[in-house]
């Protein structure tokens, strides 16, 4: 497939600065993969009538962490910005040591010309309702140890302790928003604080995880639509995808398959295993449809679903998915044959983009019918991107 076949144009403006207040709010474009004269223009708060008693929902309870890093070099007084990716695998004297506060160690992005070994940053606090231009005082710093062999720009740096109440990450890490909503927000002038985007960039529902991006499907749910989907007898599973940097890298490649697809560790326990085998089902299969809340809960689903009967192998009743953990590289686009994932849950996605590739693959004219479907959206003033409207595609 071209990737050139993923463009579309986004005129100014549509770019969600802010979320839709409250979550539930926002516009939801309902479409279906085998019917094309579906096509609605409802609300996510409507979904609970958009779907029947049997269905089973997949979310990624993953938690997203502080990740964004500002500070101020001790050598040359130039500011740098950072992204906090994953504390460094230690030895058994340093994880002593880091236990008791001394010699924590970080993986992070460091934007910044002529970074040497041995350089230390002093990274700013963040203060609640902090933002930008505020002068903030100084509150942890931290030394290059050593570049990162795995990823290019990477440091391993260590945490010098500071005494500090609470964990390092928590008092200087800011909200890893987007760099597209960053841009857009400065061009505009818009500024509405960290202590906002913290809230708002998190599920209601996350559980645990270090991603560095919201699995942004889930960020239309409120506690009280959960209630809704319930009572209506909407089942539910929950899986963890941590969200890497590497779900903004466009593809630069001609061809989508040449494109080098980055890594995200995921994880299905027994029980949402045991679920979407119960849906999957020849017994369930007329009834129960399996809709994966975001790309990243389908993501996970199909990465560690079993082999379906027929193929090479040994075959199961109907198609399942296996508990599991680990990474997954899988690259999901057009041609792609969905072991698991019936329906999806989404909001717009970026051009170029794997998640639009993967949005394709979900309808038999491909990305030709995602094209035709946000020029609808864009025509309708639909609001784009990680803080945008949404999309529910039905079998």
């Amino acid at each position: 497939m071209k990737t050139s076949e993923l463009d579309y144009e986004l005129p100014p403006g549509r770019v969600a600065l802010t979320p839709a207040e409250p979550r539930d709010s926002a516009r939801l474009m309902v479409v279906s993969r085998s019917d094309r004269s579906r096509l609605e223009h409802r609300l996510v708060r409507e979904l609970p009538g958009l779907l029947r008693a049997g269905d089973l929902m997949v979310f990624n309870t993953t938690r997203v962490v502080p990740a964004r890093l500002v500070g101020v070099r001790s050598d040359t007084g130039g500011r740098v910005e950072g992204l906090y990716l994953a504390r460094a695998d230690l030895d058994e004297a340093a994880a002593r040591d880091a236990e008791r506060g001394a010699g924590e160690r970080w993986i992070v992005l460091l934007r910044a010309k002529r970074l040497r070994e041995g350089v230390t940053l002093d990274l700013e606090s963040v203060r609640d309702g902090a933002r930008a231009g505020d002068t903030l005082t100084p509150s942890v710093r931290v030394r290059l140890i050593a570049k990162h062999e795995e990823a290019a720009g990477a440091w391993v740096v260590e945490v010098e302790p500071s005494g500090g109440a609470g964990g390092s990450l928590e008092r200087v890490g800011r909200t890893p928003l987007p760099p597209y909503i960053l841009k857009a927000r400065r061009d505009s002038g818009v500024d509405v604080g960290d202590k906002v985007d913290r809230d708002r960039y998190q599920t209601v529902y996350a559980a645990s995880g270090s991603s560095v991006a919201a699995p942004t499907a889930g960020l239309h749910f409120t506690p009280e639509l959960l209630a809704a989907l319930a009572a209506r007898g909407v089942d539910r599973a929950d899986v963890r995808l941590d969200v890497g940097t590497g779900t903004f890298k466009p593809i630069e490649a001609d061809r989508v398959e040449d494109h080098p697809m980055h890594a995200e560790w995921c994880s299905v326990s027994e029980a949402a295993a045991r679920a979407v085998r119960a849906a999957r089902s020849p017994a369930a299969r007329a009834q129960c449809r399996v809709i994966a809340v975001g790309t990243t809960s389908a993501r996970t689903l199909e990465a560690f679903a079993g082999p379906i009967v027929g193929e090479e192998g040994e075959g199961v009743a109907g198609q399942t998915v296996w508990p599991a953990e680990g990474e997954t590289r899988i690259l999901i686009s057009p041609g792609h044959r969905w072991r698991c994932v019936d329906g999806l849950l989404t909001n717009f996605h970026l051009p170029r983009s794997t998640l639009l590739a993967m949005v394709g693959a979900l309808f038999p004219e491909g990305v030709e019918r995602v094209r035709e479907l946000y020029g609808v959206a864009i025509d309708r003033g639909y609001r784009f991107y990680s803080y945008g409207d949404a999309m529910l595609i039905l079998p």
